[in-house]
């Protein structure tokens, strides 16, 4: 038997489209002799019936709010002496991002990437190191606006609309539907 994954006007990502969509339509399929629906189809708005399985759920992500103590650390280059690395900004040493609470787990690169580019490495590891940071204010300036949208000029109301765009790219997570009985943390986008 089949029960109702969605519901009427629940936003969801369509995966085979690849496209965001609101449910229009819950659509039980019903047979002789059952008590409940043999099927159930979802119509949102695109052309077809879609069934539960191609339907993705925004979620909240567990691993948001385990970002706010990243910093930057030099490691040692165990593979180049520091005369060979005399052209690097920090010779005898890469950039490592770490993004756990104890010394290790992040973002690192490879002895040949940093060589191929070593001010553009330095800058990315920098701008990693300082995203938590800058998803931060993003958020309070999102906030902010919501809060009193007609107390902001234009142009906040712009970068406040941008960064809630950009937002979304970070935070939007999708996930199938929940088992039957068990009920998914929305988040609302």
């Amino acid at each position: 038997m089949a029960r109702a994954q969605f519901q009427k006007g629940q936003k969801v990502w369509v995966e085979c489209v690849g496209a965001w969509a609101q449910i229009e339509k819950v659509q039980p399929v019903w047979a002789k002799g059952f008590e409940e629906p043999v099927r159930v189809t979802y119509d949102v708005g695109l052309g077809r019936e879609f069934l539960g399985h191609e339907l993705m759920l925004p979620v909240e992500d567990p691993a948001a709010a385990a970002g706010q103590s990243w910093r930057l650390m030099r490691a040692r280059n165990k593979w180049q002496t520091a005369e060979d690395t005399a052209h690097h900004p920090f010779p005898g040493t890469y950039p490592v991002v770490v993004t756990d609470k104890a010394d290790w787990g992040g973002w690192r690169v490879p002895g040949a990437e940093y060589d191929r580019d070593p001010e553009q490495i330095e800058f990315q590891a920098r701008l990693i190191a300082a995203a938590p940071r800058l998803m931060a204010l993003a958020e309070r300036l999102t906030a902010a606006v919501d809060e009193s949208p007609e107390d902001a000029p234009p142009e906040v109301q712009a970068m406040a609309r941008e960064a809630r765009e950009i937002l979304k790219t970070v935070t939007d997570v999708l996930a199938p539907p929940a088992a039957e009985g068990a009920t998914p943390t929305h988040r609302a986008a």
